[in-house]
């Protein structure tokens, strides 16, 4: 074969890069950030050089095409836990070359998410009162992610050095290979066998491993090109040559076959890695075909190559769609945290339902899925400047309210020493409602600081319980004598019902005296107890009145017996409510006195003899006979002051 009518597989190489502008799109169609772990180029003048990189960088390590079988999932939806079970996942299962994006991809979303939540709790934090440069805060599930983190960035770096190791080697085999090949050139013996060693160094070049990126280009450039010399030392032997140019077109024919087969292919992104992959063969591991062919079969290539790429223009256009939908909700969230921030919020209450709405609205962006790149530091920034503001205008509030609190503790400080200093006091009279009184106070008080509240709490239920319980443990005593009290005046009244009087009147008159001294030494009964003092009463009354004595002098018994029993009352008002009630009715039998004296002056010529006469000057002298009675009564009260 003559050198005009062979094109060097080099030339055939360099054909692709030729024909690159017959795939060329319009240069302002912009394509989104990485999705599925690849690069989008900005237009598809790129496509084929990013192929051709994609084998570089797959050749140097070739763990790299593994990544591209690894679901990358929605990681700005996971919560900090998920994201750390997936690391840990990704670092055990898989291999650590070939989830760097993803680890990348996971680590940026863990800072994000755990950076918001130090924020909230450093808001928190000195919400309490506590002071910025004594904040710390960690986690356990931090601590978690980082040792996870870790033994990924250990494993790498294992990897790299065994593999920079591995890298030398195989460099230095292949140098070898292209040694050797330039060997076979006038070689004199037979061709045939000559061949046999091109095609086992050929294979050889295949097997052997990835060598350091920076090398490829020449070490490739150097090895076809002594395969260039070696077929132009073999068109001496045209046989062979054909043989040659018939496998390869064989083996060019399958790989457009597949490529034809990955246009028709509705998973674009895995067409697009298989593609990947059919370049690196065509170009690596296929020699050049026979001249008239080789047009032909470079536009079949090229034509399915076209299709896999405007489907994959066409779906990174589709993914712009959906980031820029994601943009307005964004947007959209952005805008109701700066709503909530402008309104009026003045309680404590609202504070905390704003807090949890504007908590929902960080759990949706965070939920909101990926924007375009090019908004991602401007949607960022937007969404931690809103949220910001909001905590500014929330500290703001409880900034005031610690100062109403701190009034409030001060409050309360003063009515646990009024607590404490009575606590043991025995005047439960005077000490009761006063200890209900501060009790009343304390709920009227508004919060103090949460770092105090218990505290003061605990102090002052402890001094108004200590009070309490003695002035229950008093009042218990105290009712256990009152019922021992009205269990003998029982037996007592019990006695007095079945006392037969027979002595004379002033023997008589002393028993009964003797027992209503008796029944007062007695002492007091439980206030649910107190009618047995009325049957007491009348029980007396009873007894006086069977007995021959004066009305009078009945009546003033019974009356001393009654202030007896009001003078031991608890309750003063019975014995002043006594007295009033005796100096008015010494005022009404005055007034009534002084009426039948003014109308027995109308009877001046009347005879005494005169029943009308009589009936108003008895009534008369029973009225004087009564006041004398309401003032020795009166003069008794007044004895007992």
């Amino acid at each position: 074969m003559s050198d005009t009518n062979k094109l060097s597989e080099t030339e055939e190489i360099n054909e692709i890069n030729s024909n690159e502008n017959s795939l060329e799109l319009n240069e302002n169609q912009e394509v989104n950030e990485t999705v599925d772990g690849v690069d989008v180029p900005e237009n598809k003048d790129e496509v084929l050089n990013e192929i051709e990189e994609s084998n570089a960088e797959d050749a140097e390590d070739e763990g790299n095409k593994d990544r591209h079988k690894i679901e990358i999932k929605e990681y700005d939806s996971m919560s900090l836990e998920a994201l750390t079970i997936e690391l840990e996942r990704l670092i055990k299962n898989e291999k650590v070359q070939a989830i760097k994006t993803h680890v990348n991809s996971i680590n940026s979303e863990f800072k994000t998410k755990f950076q918001a939540l130090l924020d909230e709790k450093k808001e928190d934090f000195l919400n309490d009162g506590g002071n910025e440069i004594d904040f710390y805060y960690s986690s356990p599930i931090q601590k978690r992610f980082k040792e996870a983190y870790k033994e990924y960035r250990k494993k790498l770096n294992d990897h790299y050095k065994s593999l920079e190791k591995n890298l030398k080697q195989n460099l230095a085999d292949k140098l070898e290979i292209i040694e050797e090949l330039k060997g076979l050139i006038n070689v004199e013996e037979n061709i045939n066998t000559t061949y046999k060693h091109f095609k086992e160094l050929q294979e050889r070049w295949r097997n052997t491993g990835p060598i350091p990126r920076d090398k490829y280009n020449n070490a490739w450039n150097s090895y076809h090109h002594h395969v260039e010399m070696f077929y132009d030392f073999l068109h001496l032997n045209r046989d062979l040559r054909d043989l040659d140019f018939k496998h390869n077109l064989e083996k060019k024919l399958l790989i457009i076959e597949h490529a034809e087969e990955l246009a028709k292919n509705d998973n674009v992104m895995h067409a697009f890695r298989e593609l990947q992959e059919l370049h690196k063969m065509w170009k690596e591991e296929l020699g050049p075909v026979a001249k008239e062919h080789r047009e032909e079969i470079w536009e079949r290539f090229k034509a399915a190559t076209k299709i896999i790429n405007d489907k994959r223009q066409v779906y990174y256009q589709e993914i712009d769609k959906i980031y820029e939908k994601n943009l307005e909700k964004k947007l959209e969230i952005i805008s109701n945290i700066e709503a909530i921030t402008n309104e009026n919020i003045i309680s404590h209450g609202g504070w905390q339902k704003k807090i949890k709405e504007i908590e929902a609205l960080r759990e949706s962006f965070f939920n909101a899925g990926k924007v375009p790149l090019k908004e991602n530091e401007n949607t960022w920034s937007k969404f931690k400047n809103s949220v910001r503001l909001f905590n500014r205008k929330k500290n703001a509030f409880y900034k005031g309210l610690k100062k109403e609190q701190y009034t409030n503790l001060q409050q309360k400080l003063e009515l646990i020493k009024i607590a404490e200093d009575n606590k043991d006091s025995e005047d439960f009279e005077v000490t009761t409602p006063l200890m209900k009184k501060i009790q009343n106070d304390w709920k009227k008080i508004g919060h103090v600081p949460r770092k105090d509240s218990d505290k003061i709490w605990k102090r002052f239920k402890t001094a108004c319980n200590h009070y309490f319980d003695k002035l229950h443990a008093t009042r218990n005593a105290a009712n256990k004598e009152f019922i021992e009290a009205y269990n003998k005046k029982n037996e007592l009244l019990s006695t007095l019902k079945d006392l037969d009087l027979k002595g004379s009147k002033e023997k008589n008159i002393e028993t009964i005296k003797g027992y209503i001294s008796q029944w007062q030494e007695i002492g007091k009964v439980p206030n649910d107890k107190r009618y047995i003092e009325g049957k007491f009463q009348k029980t007396i009354d009873s007894l006086l009145t069977g007995l021959d004595m004066d009305k009078s002098e009945v009546e003033m018994i019974k009356f001393e017996n009654k202030l007896d029993t009001l003078n031991n009352s608890d309750n003063n008002r019975d014995l002043d409510n006594e007295r009033s009630f005796i100096s008015k009715k010494i005022s009404e039998v005055k007034g009534q006195i002084n009426q039948l004296e003014n109308n027995l002056q109308f009877f001046t010529n009347v005879d005494d003899d005169n029943p009308v006469v009589k009936e108003v000057k008895n009534n008369i002298k029973a009225h004087k006979e009564s006041l004398k009675l309401w003032k020795d009564k009166l003069s008794k009260i007044k004895d007992l002051y």
